[in-house]
Parts: C-alpha cells; sequence; structure tokens
C-alpha cells in the first residue's frame, strides 16, 4: 500500500460510520437493546445488593432509619430477580444479532467497493503491485472491520447512553456520588483509551503493513519453489521467513503487553473508583446525609455499572489494528487509477493506428522516447528487438492500459484518450505473453473473450489457434479443467488457448506479444501459418524477439533497447 502518513483515527471512524447510513434504524436498535441489557444487568446486582444488606441488618435485628425507598417481599423480590436476568440475556442476544448482522453486510458492501475499486485501478495500478499484501487487503484487513461495526459503534453509544442514566440515578442519592461516578466512568472509557491508542496506533499500522510484506514472500516463495529447490535457496528463504515473522512477532508481543498493561490499569481505576465512592458514602452517611439504602444503592450500582465502559476500554487495543486495517482498505478505494475510463464519447470505429513520438517511463525509468510508427491496415506489422526496449509497453499503450507522457497515440484518427473505453477494448484482441488460465474448464477458458459463446464458436477457434487437436486428446475433451494457473498445460498450450481467445473475440485489431515464446520451432511454424492464413484482413501487431516469427509480417519495426534505469 502507498506509504503516505496515515489519516487521524477520527478521520476513519467517520469515514467507516458514513457506511452505516442504509442500515441505521437497525443499528439504532441494537444500541436500544444493549442499554436496556445492560440496565438490567445493573439494576439485578443492585437489588441484589440492597436486599442482601438489608436481610442482614433484619437477622442481626438491627433497625435503620431510611428516608425511603422500595423494600420488596422475598417472593416478588426473587420474580424481579428473575425477570430481569431472562430480560438481560434475550436483549444482550437481539443486540449482538442486529450489530453481527449489520457487521457482515456492511463486510459485504465494503468488498463490493473494494473490488470496484480495482476493476477501476486495473490494469496499470495493479501491474506490479504486491500481491500478497494486496490479498491481505481483501481477506485479513476488510474481516477485521467486523470488530468496528460489530463492538465498536454500537458499544459506544451504549456506553454513553448507559452511563448517563446511571450518573442520572447516583446523582439521585448524591449529586456528589453522581459526578464521582461520572468521573470513572469518563477515565475508564475515554482517557484510558485514548492514552493507548495514542501509543499503540502506529504499532498497530506497522503490524498490518507487516503481515501484508509476510503474505507477499509467502506467496511469492511458493510461486517458485521449483527454483528454490534446484539452487538449494531453501535455506535462505526459510531465515528470511523466520526474519520476518520474528519482525511481525515482536510488534504483536508489543501491543499485547499494551493490551496486559491497560487491563491491569482498568481494572485498578474501577476499584479505586467504586472504594471512593463507598468512603464518599460513609461520610455523608456520618453526616447524616444520606441513609443506608442510599449507601448501598450508589455503591452497588458504581461498582455494577462499569461494564459498558470496560467494554469499550478493552477495544482500544483491538481497535488499533482495526483502524490500521480500515486505513489500507479506505487507501486502496481511494486510490486514483492511472488510466481514467472514458465514456460518453461519440461511437469510434477502426481505422488507420499510429504512434505519434511518444514518450513513456514507469515513474523515473524510461521505457520509450520519441517513438513513432504506422501499423498499415489489414497487414501484419512486425515489431522486433531485444528484452527490455519496451515491445510489450507499446501494445499495453496501444491497449490503453497506460497512457503515453507525451505526444500521441491514434486510431482512426482519434486519440485512444477520446475513444471509449468499451469500443477501444470491443476494436482490440490482446494476447500477451503468459496467458493466465482460471481454473476452470478449456472451453470456459477459451469463452473469456467472448462470454455467452456457443461450443461451436469455441472450437472453430480453436482450430484457427491450432489446439483443437490437443484438446480432443484429452479425457474431457474442452471440459478438461485446467488447474489452478493451468499448472496441468505446458507453456505452449497455454499460450494457443490465449490465441483461440483473441480469435474468439473476433476484434479487428490484434495484438500478439510474444505469441511463440514457450513454442518448439514445429509448433511455432503451425501457429504462425495458422495466423498468417486465418487473420484475414485483421490489421495485426505481432512483437517478437525471434527472428523466425518475423517472417510472416508485412512490414517489421526495429526497436532499439534505449531503456534506462
Amino acid at each position: 500500500m502507498n506509504k503516505k502518513e496515515r489519516r487521524s483515527s477520527l478521520a476513519i471512524i467517520g469515514q467507516l460510520i458514513g457506511l452505516i447510513r442504509p442500515l441505521l434504524p437497525l443499528m439504532c436498535l441494537a444500541v436500544l437493546l444493549g442499554v436496556a441489557g445492560y440496565l438490567c444487568a445493573a439494576f439485578l446486582t443492585i437489588l441484589s445488593g440492597r436486599a442482601l444488606f438489608h436481610t442482614l441488618l433484619e437477622m442481626m435485628g438491627i433497625s435503620l432509619a431510611t428516608k425511603g425507598g422500595l423494600v420488596l417481599s422475598f417472593g416478588r423480590l426473587c420474580f424481579v430477580l428473575i425477570f430481569l436476568a431472562v430480560m438481560r440475556g434475550g436483549l444482550h442476544y437481539g443486540e449482538q444479532y442486529c450489530n453481527h448482522f449489520i457487521a457482515f453486510k456492511l463486510l459485504a458492501i465494503i468488498r463490493h467497493k473494494v473490488f470496484a475499486a480495482l476493476r477501476r485501478l486495473c490494469p496499470a495500478k495493479l501491474e506490479g503491485r504486491d500481491k500478497g499484501n494486496l490479498i491481505a487487503v481483501l481477506t485479513s484487513d476488510i474481516e477485521l472491520l467486523e470488530v468496528f461495526y460489530a463492538h465498536t459503534i454500537s458499544p459506544v453509544a451504549i456506553a454513553v447512553i448507559t452511563s448517563g442514566i446511571m450518573v442520572i440515578y447516583i446523582g439521585s442519592n448524591s449529586v456528589a456520588a453522581g459526578f464521582l461516578a461520572l468521573a470513572g466512568y469518563l477515565t475508564v472509557g475515554v482517557l484510558i483509551p485514548l492514552a493507548v491508542g495514542k501509543k499503540g496506533g502506529q504499532t498497530g499500522l506497522q503490524v498490518r503493513n507487516d503481515f501484508g510484506d509476510l503474505n507477499s514472500f509467502i506467496l511469492d516463495s511458493l510461486r517458485g519453489l521449483d527454483e528454490t529447490i534446484q539452487y538449494k535457496g531453501g535455506e535462505k528463504r526459510l531465515e528470511e521467513m523466520t526474519l520476518r515473522s520474528n519482525k511481525l512477532g515482536k510488534k504483536q508481543k508489543e501491543l499485547n503487553r499494551l493490551e496486559s498493561a491497560q487491563r491491569s490499569v482498568t481494572n485498578l481505576v474501577i476499584l479505586l473508583f467504586s472504594f471512593g465512592m463507598l468512603l464518599l458514602m460513609l461520610h455523608f452517611y456520618g453526616k447524616g446525609g444520606v441513609d443506608y439504602r442510599q449507601v448501598i444503592t450508589a455503591v452497588v450500582a458504581m461498582m455494577g455499572s462499569f461494564g459498558p465502559v470496560t467494554a469499550l476500554s478493552n477495544l482500544s487495543n483491538n481497535l488499533n489494528q482495526t483502524l490500521a486495517s480500515a486505513e489500507r482498505v479506505l487507501s486502496l478505494m481511494e486510490e486514483a487509477p492511472k488510466v481514467e475510463e472514458v465514456s460518453g464519447e461519440e461511437p469510434a470505429h477502426f481505422g488507420r493506428v499510429s504512434v505519434n513520438q511518444a514518450d513513456f517511463a514507469y515513474e523515473e525509468e524510461a521505457i520509450l522516447e520519441n517513438c513513432s510508427l504506422f501499423v498499415p491496415q489489414g497487414k501484419i506489422l512486425g515489431i522486433h528487438g531485444p528484452s527490455g526496449c519496451g515491445k510489450s509497453t507499446l501494445l499495453k499503450l496501444l491497449m490503453r492500459f497506460w497512457d503515453t507522457d507525451s505526444g500521441s497515440i491514434t486510431i482512426g484518427g482519434r486519440n485512444v484518450r477520446e475513444i471509449n473505453t468499451e469500443d477501444l477494448r470491443d476494436m482490440e484482441s490482446y494476447v500477451t505473453q503468459e496467458t493466465y488460465l482460471f481454473h476452470n474448464s478449456i472451453a470456459e477458458n477459451i469463452a473469456v473473450g467472448k462470454p455467452g459463446t456457443s461450443r461451436e464458436e469455441i472450437m472453430e477457434a480453436a482450430k484457427r489457434a491450432s489446439i483443437h487437436e490437443f484438446i480432443m486428446s484429452l479425457p474431457d475433451g474442452y471440459d478438461t479443467k485446467v488447474g489452478e494457473l493451468g499448472d496441468t498445460l505446458s507453456g505452449g498450450e497455454r499460450q494457443r488457448i490465449g490465441i483461440a481467445r483473441a480469435f474468439l473475440h473476433d476484434a479487428p485489431f490484434l495484438l500478439l506479444d510474444e505469441p511463440t515464446s514457450n513454442l518448439d520451432a514445429l509448433n511455432e511454424g503451425v501457429v504462425l501459418k495458422a495466423l498468417k492464413e486465418t487473420c484475414g484482413e485483421k490489421t495485426v501487431v505481432l512483437v517478437s524477439h525471434r527472428d523466425s516469427t518475423m517472417n510472416i509480417a508485412d512490414q517489421v519495426y526495429e526497436m532499439e533497447k534505449i531503456r534506462v534505469s
């Protein structure tokens, strides 16, 4: 992900809360149920404490004057306590159900937005992106947002409302006691989480970034496993993996230490405020300002009402990583594409293609300088040159995966920047050096070139790509599964499936990037012959570093290696 400075926690929270609007009524219901549940729990403790103390006094034969208060019979008290306990369980279940429904619904919405962002960023911004880090964003980072939506928003509202009610209730026994309760709730629910959050916020972001980096390293190691075994690089990869794991573990331990310290401080503060409430009410009792029931009510209410703010306090460490994950997700969603898609322009039709004094660089790395060429319509233009001279980049500029830094590319006399992206894709077929195959059947992989096509059209495209006979020799023919990343097929077979896709797409402008690089001489000749015979009136740009591939070209454009790093 980009390394820009992280936005403030409040800004992240504000953006996450903004996504809740469609589910706001359900969130309000969750808060209402949560407040009612905590009040049931608090008054369950208060009534039990008062009844127990009153019973003890009666057993001791002590009768103390009171300023009023309801004393229930044993039977009624049992009924009330059972009712409050059952209500507490039901209300808590309802609150959790609402919160998790909201959370998982919003996670689905966020995933949709993230994948929409990826479609918008493709392919320029994603080519060369750290794939493992991206996978971490799409999986674990989004999953961590469940903590925010299910265990943060409503608990904050519940803590504020419940604490406010308890401050008023405790204050009805003594104003000073009410202020002391307010100070306790603010300390546990606000001051401690803010202090811990400030200390651990940057560490949380580092943990998420290091986790993404470790994912990337593991993914890279798995893909290069054959080479690692062949060249005995296993120990070195293992050492690097151990080093990265230990680095991540140290930061995780730092967060765990913060969490343990916070819980200890929180428990200590709760005990201090509870003891302080006892001393304060005993002081007023000694002066005759309150009776024993008010003393018991205030003290027990104080001790039994820290639940909402304690839950809030315990969130701060988890919230550090949650907000760090949110920062990574939001950054991806807000990332601006390097190439903006075009729509709303006049429909375009294929015509003369030309590149006019084009310059292009990947950031500071110059690839093309003052490149100009004309693609003859209905002919095969070969682009020949050594590796790294910018041949593939030129095709990607023709596809408008990137825009030129200067100069222009025109099709049918119109700058590609002014052609509707959908029209541009319809008039071009592109075969890359490495054909990507989905974990699906051969037929469905070829059909990527024209969704909804018939089996007959798929077979015809395969014949033109000289892959039909091979497919028919397989046990399941066109229904044969190609395996993950097409690993059950050879490089040449994958390449010919890519060519079949392009033929099925049937665009007037065909771009071929090293289409025979994975083929032996015999198969190369077969494929090139098929290309020459079946392209018909299509305009073809054929890129290769092989001299033999250029034999079918009507014209050849030589590129020199000018790449500067």
